[in-house]
């Protein structure tokens, strides 16, 4: 095993850890600022130090079709992912959009195979499919039932929409050539979506004052722009460069158990039987998509 390879090896763990352990901090700063506001400030800031890095470091700004790869690329996995996903944090709990995002490698496989021309789902793809949705149902099942659903559903559909935007924009960056630099190439990915973000913040007015902001909602930004999305996300695209895209996307199994126990303890977010016995069902169906996917690229070789 290369060099390269352990490397990407020991990023996917981080991502696999870090990333369940942000959902606590993106919703302790989401019951205090818009959830999309917390995003673009995220990642404008991250970005903006990953950037100023390189450049006092002597590199160049990449030329435009690179930067159009680039943007592309930020605005699947962070415009509109991660905003929608923190977002959704405003109506839902961590944990709750920890266990909609678990679905993630169901579509990086689907969008895949799409990608790669072939036609073949096999029974066991759609038991998996169909698994790994009805596990997320289950535990949203209540909520149509209860004041107040409406919000959820909110919370619920931003959530899944995210899911959507994060697994065409894993594919879309899987397909393209790795940066020379892969974590400057992060940087401006992150600089430039998070300052988009911000801009439509300023314009659509969904943003809070700095003096509005409490000690708690300081830090848990802090939080996402170190370990969120300096270490986090540039360990992603790392891994994401050196690995498939449908190995990467398993951290998706471990960030919703993380994030659950987490939300349990830190905020005491409601954990049961039945929460439980959803995130089996969903990791299960998760889990039988990408082992047939996995089947079928060994099969095509």
């Amino acid at each position: 095993m290369s060099q390269d390879n352990n490397r990407a090896y020991i990023a996917l763990v981080l991502v696999s850890i870090v990333w369940g352990t942000t959902y606590v901090a993106a919703r302790v700063g989401a019951n205090q600022m818009p959830g999309f506001f917390v995003a673009a400030v995220r990642h404008f800031l991250s970005g903006a130090v990953l950037v100023a890095f390189y450049l006092l470091r002597g590199y160049k700004i990449p030329p435009l079709a690179t930067l159009k790869t680039i943007s592309i690329q930020g605005f699947f996995l962070l415009c509109l992912a991660n905003g929608m996903l923190t977002w959704s944090m405003q109506y839902l709990s961590g944990g709750m959009a920890a266990i909609i995002v678990a679905l993630v490698p169901l579509f990086v496989a689907l969008f895949s195979l799409g990608e790669k021309g072939k036609g073949r789902i096999t029974k066991l793809m759609w038991v998996g499919w169909i698994a790994g949705l009805a596990g997320v149902i289950f535990i949203f099942w209540d909520y149509l039932h209860v004041s107040g659903s409406e919000n959820r559903w909110i919370g619920f559909v931003l959530a899944f929409a995210s899911v959507i935007a994060w697994a065409w924009g894993t594919v879309y960056t899987s397909r393209q050539s790795p940066q020379k630099e892969i974590l400057f190439g992060a940087g401006l990915q992150m600089f430039i979506s998070g300052a988009f973000m911000l801009l439509l913040c300023a314009i659509t007015g969904y943003y809070v004052q700095p003096s509005q902001i409490e000690a708690s909602g300081w830090f848990a930004l802090g939080y996402l722009v170190i370990f969120g999305s300096l270490i986090a996300y540039s360990a992603y695209v790392f891994a994401l460069a050196k690995l498939p895209a449908s190995l990467v996307s398993i951290y998706a199994y471990i960030n919703p158990v993380v994030a659950v126990l987490l939300g349990w303890m830190l905020l005491a977010e409601n954990i049961n039987t039945k929460i439980a016995i959803g995130i089996l069902i969903t990791l299960g169906g998760v889990y039988l998509v990408n082992n047939e996917f996995k089947k079928l690229r060994h099969e095509s070789h």
